[in-house]
């Protein structure tokens, strides 16, 4: 029986079982990051809202809710638990303009450009990817074999 655990909207969700299925729903602009080293069986996800947390001036902020501060500590965290960084497989998911047809705002690209530069300051290459676009994505990682799928209105595929 596969246990599900669901990343809401700038929240992250990390796990060393074999029997969960960690899953976002609806990303739109949001980015997702998902983490998997498959050696120790252990991923990750975190579901992004927007690329710089220098907008938010509270000094309770949810790191969660940015790039800048969300992707490290989701690779903390799975260091923390014993990943092996150089095992560590990178995917990107969403910056769609879902709610930004004339691309006002390019929230999602925003997303997108600083996951690309956070990733690539520290020599991390994404091995997979679907970015873009204006439709809206479900994302799974199956912890027992790393498979990432995206689903949406009219598909599911595998990244």
């Amino acid at each position: 029986m596969k246990n599900s655990l669901i990343v809401n909207i700038a929240d992250m969700k990390v796990s060393a079982n074999k029997e969960d299925i960690i899953v976002t729903y609806s990303l739109g602009s949001c980015v997702a990051i998902v983490l998997y080293e498959p050696v120790k069986k252990l991923g990750g996800m975190i579901h992004i809202m927007l690329p710089d947390s220098t907008i938010e001036r509270d000094s309770k902020i949810n790191p969660y809710k940015y790039v800048d501060t969300g992707v490290p500590v989701l690779f903390k965290t799975l260091l923390q638990m014993g990943a092996t960084r150089s095992n560590i497989i990178t995917k990107v998911i969403g910056g769609s303009s879902v709610m930004d047809k004339h691309k006002f705002f390019n929230i999602g690209e925003r997303n997108y450009v600083a996951v690309r530069k956070i990733l690539w300051r520290n020599n991390i290459l994404i091995k997979g990817e679907d970015v873009g676009g204006s439709k809206s994505r479900t994302v799974r990682l199956e912890m027992a074999t790393g498979k990432v799928t995206v689903s949406n209105a009219n598909q599911e595929y595998e990244v």
